[in-house]
């Protein structure tokens, strides 16, 4: 009798094939963080770099009438702020302005 499941597989043997600063899930990663009392940010994180995220910012503050921002993070590069809970909003004109498409966007939150 052979028992098929005790082979063993390497999860990782894809980031060792690459660049690790290079592998990155596709996913845009958009998140709610609270701030004061009722005030929030809503931050979009997984954007190609080869969109230029000031005009993206500066279109999505004149379409929600909201102010936002570039912050630069250790760890996940470059992210998007915009101030208040903009989740719904981003997602429709992300997929609008045909940057992401609607199942490769993840909307985490409360």
């Amino acid at each position: 009798m052979s028992i098929q499941n005790l082979n063993t597989r390497d999860p990782f043997a894809d980031a060792k094939n690459g660049n690790e600063d290079n592998i990155q899930d596709g996913l845009v990663h958009i998140r709610i963080q609270q701030r004061n009392g009722r005030k929030t940010l809503t931050t979009v994180q997984g954007l190609s770099t080869e969109y230029d995220l000031k005009k993206i910012v500066r279109s999505c503050k004149k379409e929600f009438a909201c102010n936002g921002t570039i912050i630069e993070h250790p760890e996940h590069g470059e992210v998007i702020q915009l101030q208040g809970d903009q989740r719904e909003n981003i997602c429709q004109w992300l997929t609008k302005a045909g940057l992401a498409r609607a199942d490769r966007l993840k909307v985490h939150g409360f």
